[in-house]
Formats: structure tokens, C-alpha cells, sequence
């Protein structure tokens, strides 16, 4: 039986690592992370399941990194994609270093967008494939105003557009054979954040998300809320609220509030 490659970006650890432990049995990998010595250290474990395991080193916040990456992705031999590095950077949007706006907006919004594109014409020509990005439950977050959640400007911006792409993308690929997920985790118990979902009673573990999302993808979820039990019903709620808003909105006078007493 032949086996698939899988590339799995944010591997060194978390999510990454429970992916392509779940996926051993079934996959040859490329992993990519930051640190070397925890890539090589996953490797050994994975070939000693039988894997064939490509160890590329990259920070996917460089350009060298993300080149190397796409570089790697368009020898088009890659069926399975599952980018889930990424960055958290909480904090109000006034205490963020304009230096690193750049950064955090790429690591957690533009590098997905990137590896999809790089990794699309080999999986096209081969009409099968599977694009999973990891993102977040904070990409829903922006009406809430719950002081426990963090602030997260740029982090949620980054990870609701990665939700909106993943759907959109989803739609142009429909008749392609090529399968697209985004996974919204909530809280994790990961070294993300600091290891902040180690402390977190609540917090899922990296293989309970890792599995809701191959489960997930094999049964033909574009979004997967891991820890959300009625996900149909909540995503048949959020489209029609979209469908509202576009159908509504688009007219060719303004809404009558703006044309009233209290108009001026």
C-alpha cells in the first residue's frame, strides 16, 4: 500500500507532533519547525514506525524560512499539508512593537495562505490532496467582550482570515478531489502561549485536536470546532446570519437610520 507525504509545519511539538504521531502508520513526512534538535528527536520516533521522515529546519517568520518551505512544496509530490505553525502575541493592539506587526500578521496569517498556493498544482495535477490549517476558536472572537479572554487584535484578525479563506477556498475546490479544513481549537495544553493550557482545567490536548481533525476531515468538515458538540447546528446559524447581512445589506439607498431625525 503506498503511503502519503505528509508536510506538517510546526512540528517540533503540540499539535504538530500529535498530527504526525497519529498519522505514522499511514504517512511519509516532511517536518518543519524552528528547532532542529526536537525535529530530529520526532524523526527517530517516527521512523522507528516505520516512516520515511525529511527533517527541514525553517522559522517560517523569515523569508529564507517560508522560501525553503514552498521551495520544498513545489517538488509537488506532497498530499497532505497540515500548517500549523504559528504565534500567539496577545496583547492590545497600542502595547504591540509596529516592528512586529509585520511578523505576527505573516507567522499566523499570510505563511498559511502561502504554503496552500505552493502546494495546490502538484495536488491538482494529481486530483486528490488534503489542506488542513490550524487556526483558532479566538477567530470567532471578535463581538466578545469577556475580560478572561485575551486581548488579541492581531492574533484574531489573522486567524479570522484564515477561517474566511479556508471557506472560500473550499468552494473552488469542490470538484477538484483536493479536501480543505480549518481546525478552531480553544484552549490547548501545549507550550503555545507560554504553556498557558497546561494550567487551564479545561484546555484539550494536542492529540485530542489532532484526532477531531483527521475524523473530521475524513467525514468532509471544512471547519472543525473540536470541542464543540452541536458544530452543525452552530455553522447552519453563522451562515445564515452571513447570508442576512450580504442579502440586506446590499442596497442601493442606505438604511432608513441614516436618513431620519437623528440622521444629522
Amino acid at each position: 500500500m503506498s503511503r502519503t507525504l505528509a508536510l506538517i509545519t510546526g512540528a517540533s511539538s503540540g499539535i504538530g507532533a500529535a498530527y504526525a504521531r497519529l498519522l505514522a502508520a499511514d504517512c511519509d513526512f516532511v517536518l518543519t519547525a524552528r528547532r532542529a534538535d526536537r525535529l530530529s528527536e520526532l524523526a527517530d520516533e517516527l521512523r522507528a514506525a516505520d516512516a520515511t521522515v525529511e527533517v527541514l529546519p525553517a522559522d517560517l517568520g523569515t523569508p529564507d524560512g517560508l522560501a525553503a518551505v514552498t521551495e520544498r512544496l513545489a517538488a509537488d509530490d506532497v498530499r497532505l499539508l497540515i500548517s500549523n505553525a504559528g504565534v500567539g502575541g496577545y496583547a492590545p493592539l497600542a502595547d504591540v512593537d509596529p516592528t512586529e506587526i509585520d511578523r505576527l500578521l505573516t507567522l499566523n496569517g499570510v505563511v498559511p495562505i502561502r504554503l496552500v498556493r505552493a502546494a495546490l498544482p502538484g495536488m491538482l495535477a494529481a486530483g486528490e490532496g488534503a489542506l488542513i490549517t490550524v487556526a483558532s476558536l479566538l477567530a470567532f472572537s471578535a463581538g466578545q467582550t469577556d475580560p478572561h479572554i485575551p486581548s488579541r487584535t492581531l492574533y484574531a484578525a489573522a486567524k479570522a482570515a484564515t477561517v474566511a479563506f479556508t471557506r472560500t477556498l473550499s468552494h473552488e475546490l469542490a470538484d477538484t478531489g483536493i479536501r480543505t479544513q480549518v481546525v478552531c481549537p480553544g484552549v490547548v495544553a501545549t507550550e503555545f502561549s507560554d504553556g498557558y493550557g497546561h494550567n487551564v482545567p479545561f484546555a484539550m490536548t494536542a492529540e485530542g485536536v489532532a484526532q477531531a481533525s483527521l475524523a473530521g476531515l475524513r467525514s468532509g468538515e471544512t471547519i472543525c470546532i473540536p470541542g464543540l458538540e452541536d458544530q452543525a447546528a452552530a455553522l447552519d446559524a453563522l451562515l445564515a446570519a452571513e447570508t442576512a447581512l450580504l442579502r440586506g445589506g446590499n442596497r442601493p439607498t442606505p438604511a432608513t437610520r441614516y436618513s431620519g431625525p437623528n440622521a444629522h
